[in-house]
């Protein structure tokens, strides 16, 4: 598939680096060195020039273009991008916008808006993100597969972890639950029973919700069984969109603004939340507040600098958790290296999202880990596919290493894998992938 993608910062180049694996990609950006950057480091067509110009489009050869994916920082030029792209081609266009108006716009017009077939907005999706992982305590990544019937989450093993130390067949105490695979520094371990599990690890499991909260109250027993008690610091519009989400799962938060018109507006805007007028960074503040009683802290203030300041300080209070937005991709490493439990990268989000839709088409439901270094994957079997109507010891040897079956739903109900589970036309597979064997078992899967 022949693809352009407009804007070559951060999300436009993850998006370039990943797609160019297998597909023709076209890059346009106005910065020529940013361009040109991008050429080292990905197999990609540069060209330096505006996205909106009909002719660095047509230079792009867009009538041969089956993808359009406009990503640069400004929400306008995205959208003016893939209309002007739908006067010159029939291609899919793809539209990355902050501000969550403009995606209301377009879900209103049930998505025949402004030219853009989908709109991905970093905003809510950051948000969407946030309360993911904040549902789940312990967890560094989440998702979700087969209607909510299937979990899959990658939990950082701490050091005094009930878990450390012990095999995956001594870990694996749960009915439903696959441990998928073990992140150790830059290996990607597919564990047998007899894999040692250390204090550092990242595990991927994959199984029902209620055997990977389990497992998460093992990892991790400091943080309890569930999470109650959120404390959102900053009214920024990250904040506004994670505090209404929340509260459509039965979840009142608090938010700390400091802004009087702000937090006066956010008060009249969500009526399931108690906005706090005051500094987050307030020590009295926050222990009169009862810092120490909080289950999650999420900063989102909209400055990395005072986000880490803010997260590091209520965990030193006696928050359990500390989730910060950090909108700097060079900095996520650096926050969780210091005491932020996990930092969100919206931009990272955000590509992540982008790219997980164009492979989506592919398959029903799509999760990429570590900066796609393995993706978690959900298809419909077929009859061509090499488990269909065989146990599953005689089919998984003919997969490529890198590949493990990690839960099958089955008419609604969840069917544990084992070695004599006999998969069928129609199931639905959820199955762990590490990317370099990916295109080999699409294919045979």
């Amino acid at each position: 598939m022949r693809i352009i993608v407009v804007g070559a910062g951060q999300v436009g180049a993850s998006i370039a680096e990943n797609l160019a694996e297998s597909h023709e990609v076209v890059v346009i950006d106005v910065d020529a060195e940013r361009v040109d950057e991008l050429t080292y480091a990905a197999d990609v067509l540069p060209i330096h020039g505006d996205g909106t110009d009909v002719d660095n489009l047509v230079e792009a050869d867009i009538d041969d273009v089956q993808m359009l994916i406009a990503s640069t920082d400004d929400d306008e030029t995205n959208i003016v991008t893939c209309g002007t792209a739908k006067t010159l081609s029939d291609c899919f266009t793809i539209a990355r916008v902050k501000n969550t108006r403009f995606l209301d716009t377009w879900r209103h017009a049930k998505g025949e808006a402004l030219g853009v077939d989908f709109m991905v907005g970093t905003n809510l999706l950051t948000a969407t993100e946030t309360v993911r992982l904040s549902g789940l305590p312990a967890a560094r990544d989440v998702d979700t597969f087969a209607g909510g019937l299937v979990q899959m989450a990658e939990f950082e093993i701490p050091e005094g972890s009930q878990v450390a130390g012990q095999t995956v067949q001594e870990a694996d105490r749960f009915d439903s639950l696959t441990f998928a695979a073990i992140i150790r520094e830059d290996d990607v371990v597919i564990p047998t029973g007899q894999t040692l599990i250390e204090a550092g690890d990242d595990v991927i499991v994959i199984g029902s919700r209620e055997s990977v909260r389990e497992l998460a109250s093992e990892v991790a027993p400091h943080t309890g069984n569930g999470v109650a008690n959120i404390l959102l610091i900053g009214g920024s519009d990250v904040s506004y969109q994670t505090a209404k989400l929340l509260v459509e799962q039965g979840i009142s938060p608090r938010l700390i603004e400091v802004d009087p018109d702000r937090a006066r507006h956010l008060a009249e805007e969500l009526p399931g939340t108690t906005v706090l007028e005051s500094d987050a960074t307030d020590r009295d503040f926050l222990e009169r507040e009862h810092i120490d009683d909080v289950d999650v802290v999420i900063a989102a203030l909209g400055d990395d600098e005072r986000n880490l300041l803010s997260s590091l300080l209520a965990k030193r209070l006696g928050a359990n958790r500390a989730i910060a937005i950090v909108d700097d991709w060079d900095y996520v490493q650096l926050f969780e290296e210091v005491g932020v439990d996990v930092a969100v990268n919206p931009r990272e989000v955000t590509a992540e999202e982008i790219t997980r839709f164009t492979r989506e088409r592919r398959a029903e439901n799509v999760a990429m880990i570590e900066h796609d270094r393995a993706e978690v994957i959900e298809f419909e079997v077929d009859a061509d596919s090499v488990l269909v109507d065989r146990p599953i010891r005689e089919s998984v040897p003919e997969l490529p290493d890198g590949v493990v079956l990690g839960a099958i739903t089955r008419n609604g109900d969840l069917v544990v894998p084992r070695g004599d589970t006999v998969i069928e036309a129609g199931d639905h597979v959820v199955v762990f992938v590490d990317t370099s064997v990916l295109d080999e078992a699409q294919s045979l899967l």
